[in-house]
């Protein structure tokens, strides 16, 4: 098992931004990484399992919709510290902080938001505290960045709803207790439906042969006429919007998550550095391994500082659309940027399981993809500058 010897970089003192207890919530986290996910998640990655031995454990560090009230059974905690506890699971693993990701923002973010009193009541404290996991149906076959295109849908039968379709790429599929599916109703309309797995005609095959993610669960989720009953429904939002909520929050997730990825491949490659020799010096000593060091550094303090700043506007209830999207493309880029860079300093060791370099760069191909493609947050940006969609 590897000794995790992470120390985390802080070049502008970020830490003075924090409260006591954003530091107490995040210190935490770390902890229970470097004890329960990082000894195992090397071999998790190469046997391509998803360790469910440590579902308990995101449970206990308020991993699971840390922002949920108490009474639901969530840790009632501002969105900084949300992003925290992702940017630290994720400087475990991208994929563990995946399954973390779905979980708070895409299972009970919207069953809080969008669900009715008793579906909260129902779901959202066995989700908190990991007794239920779940997942969200919202890619398709043919309908990735344009989710409206979806063909998933459902008819009202009277006393329930006949569900048909097929869902893609649905991280915790293969073990989900529960699965909010977006479907179109008779009118076209987008809903939010809860699924309970056990259903006849709902299942859940897994995705194998990923190169990424490969310590993350993945699978499809098919309906065939599917009987859901009514009250499944979320009734508090409909429209395209009520998913695209979903995402605005686990985008923002996956961008203080990417800076997690990039810390640990800038320490890896720091530490390494400094004790490679070669030609009678650390190649640390060397101009090609200090630019490329200090790149490292000043990328991951400007998307440490763009992430606390959103942070902020989030707490306050500002942030934009725009803005989350801004920041999820900059930091994944900047992450997996970084983990190339980071490879080239460990030259032939870099590729191994020896190191976590190759893991992150491979699980970051996924993460720079998934919650709106690279290109499409570049648009969303375009159009919120210029007014002009370019995905019409």
């Amino acid at each position: 098992m590897r000794t995790d010897n992470f120390q985390a970089p802080d070049y502008y003192n970020i830490d003075e931004l924090l409260t006591d207890e954003h530091k107490i919530v995040r210190d935490a986290a770390r902890e229970w990484v470097k004890r329960e996910v990082s000894p195992i998640i090397e071999d998790a990655a190469q046997k391509a399992e998803f360790p469910k031995s440590i579902i308990s454990g995101l449970a206990e560090i308020g991993a699971f919709g840390p922002y949920i009230p108490e009474e639901y059974g969530g840790a009632g905690l501002d969105q900084i510290s949300y992003g925290l506890i992702m940017q630290e699971i994720e400087r475990g693993d991208s994929g563990v902080r995946s399954t973390a990701s779905v979980q708070s923002s895409l299972v009970m973010y919207p069953i809080y938001t969008y669900g009715t009193e008793e579906q909260r009541k129902k779901y959202l404290p066995k989700l908190a505290s990991g007794e239920f996991m779940g997942c969200f149906g919202l890619t398709e076959p043919d309908h990735g960045s344009n989710p409206g295109g979806m063909t998933t849908n459902f008819k009202d039968k009277g006393d329930h709803y006949l569900l048909n379709g097929a869902k893609m790429w649905i991280s915790n599929a293969p073990f989900a207790d529960i699965a909010i599916v977006w479907a179109k109703d008779e009118n076209g309309r987008i809903h939010g439906l809860i699924l309970e797995r056990g259903m006849e005609g709902f299942s859940t095959p897994e995705t194998h042969n990923k190169w990424s993610l490969r310590a993350s669960a993945t699978g499809e989720l098919i309906f065939d006429n599917v009987k859901v009953p009514k009250e499944n429904l979320m009734p508090n939002k409909s429209g395209l919007g009520a998913p695209l909520g979903c995402l605005d929050s686990a985008r923002y997730g996956i961008s203080w998550g990417a800076i997690g990825a990039a810390m640990d491949c800038y320490d890896t490659a720091l530490r390494y550095a400094k004790e490679r020799v070669q030609f009678d010096k650390p190649i640390a000593g060397t101009q090609l391994q200090q630019k490329k060091l200090a790149e490292m550094i000043t990328e991951i303090t400007k998307a440490q500082l763009i992430a606390w700043r959103l942070g902020v506007l989030k707490n306050e209830g500002k942030a934009t659309s725009a803005q989350i999207s801004m920041a999820k493309r900059n930091n994944v880029e900047m992450a997996l940027n970084i983990a190339r860079e980071a490879r080239q300093i460990l030259g032939g060791m870099g590729i191994t399981g020896e190191y976590s370099i190759m893991r992150h760069m491979m699980n970051l191909e996924s993460v720079i993809t998934y919650e709106g493609t690279h290109d499409i947050h570049l648009l969303i940006t375009g159009m919120d500058i210029t007014g002009i969609p370019a995905f019409q």
